[in-house]
C-alpha cells in the first residue's frame, strides 16, 4: 500500500509572538512547510523579519492577499485584485517563491468564492500558481484542540493531504503539534513541501483543470465568512 504524504501549510502570518514558536518547532523537527502571508501583517518590521527567517530556514513563502478581506469571487474587480493580489507580492520581492504560489482566501471552503473572472485572468497574465488545500481542520473554532481529531481523520480518508494551520493558534499548541508529528511517523506518513496536483488550480498561469468550480461568473451572495 503507497505511503500517505502530508504537506504542512500556515496561514494568515506573519504574527510576531507566534510565528516564532511555529519556526522553532519546524526547525526542530527538520520538518519544512510553506507560510502564506497576509500583506497587512508583512508589512511591519517584525512581520517582514518574520518572513525572512522563515526564507532564510528554506520554508516557502506565497502571497495570501493584502487584507484577507472578503473573498475575491465576491468582490473581485480588476482594481481590487491588483491591490489584493498585486501589491503583496510586490511587498514579497525576493522572499517569494519563484513559482509565485497565491493561496485565495474562502474561510476554508472551496467554491466559485475563491475567485472573479478578473482575478483568474490577473493570476494568468502574471503567472501565478494557485494553490488550494485539502484538509483544514479548524485551529481558529473553539475548542481549538479538536483539529487534531479532524486533521489525522483527513489523513487517513486522503493518500496527500494538504494542511492548513494558522500561526496564533498553532503557537499556543506546539505540544499538540508535536503529538500530531508522533502520529505521522507512526501511521509512516512521508512529510513533504510540494503539492499535489489536485490542490494546484493554475501552475504558473496555466491552468491544470477546468476552473468553472473555482471563479465566480455572476454576483453571488456573501456567504457566511469568518476571515480565517
Amino acid at each position: 500500500m503507497p505511503k500517505k504524504t502530508l504537506t504542512f501549510t500556515f496561514d494568515n502570518g506573519p504574527t510576531p509572538g507566534a510565528t516564532g514558536t511555529v519556526l522553532d518547532f519546524l526547525a526542530a523537527r527538520g520538518t519544512q512547510a510553506t507560510f502564506f502571508v497576509v500583506r497587512d501583517q508583512l508589512a511591519a518590521p517584525a512581520g517582514r523579519a518574520l518572513v525572512q527567517r522563515a526564507h532564510s530556514e528554506g520554508h516557502w513563502i506565497g502571497n495570501h492577499t493584502l487584507t484577507h478581506g472578503k473573498p475575491l469571487g465576491i468582490d473581485g474587480n480588476l482594481e481590487r485584485v491588483r491591490r489584493e493580489i498585486g501589491e503583496t507580492e510586490r511587498l514579497l520581492g525576493g522572499l517569494a517563491h519563484p513559482q509565485k504560489f497565491f493561496r485565495p482566501n474562502g474561510a476554508g471552503e472551496i467554491g466559485p468564492h475563491l475567485l472573479s473572472p478578473a482575478a483568474r485572468d490577473y493570476l494568468t497574465e502574471n503567472r501565478f500558481t494557485v494553490v488550494t488545500w485539502n484538509n483544514v481542520p479548524g485551529d481558529w473554532i473553539a475548542p481549538h484542540t479538536d483539529w487534531f481529531d479532524a486533521a489525522l481523520a483527513t489523513v487517513d480518508a486522503l493518500d496527500w493531504s494538504v494542511l492548513v494551520l494558522h500561526d496564533p493558534f498553532i503557537a499556543r499548541m506546539t505540544d499538540l503539534l508535536a503529538r500530531f508529528c508522533d502520529e505521522l511517523v507512526r501511521r509512516d506518513v512521508a512529510i513533504v513541501q510540494d503539492f499535489p496536483p489536485s490542490c494546484i488550480l493554475l501552475d504558473r498561469g496555466v491552468p491544470t483543470g477546468p476552473l468553472d468550480a473555482f471563479v465566480s461568473d455572476a454576483s453571488i451572495a456573501d456567504p457566511a465568512y469568518d476571515h480565517n
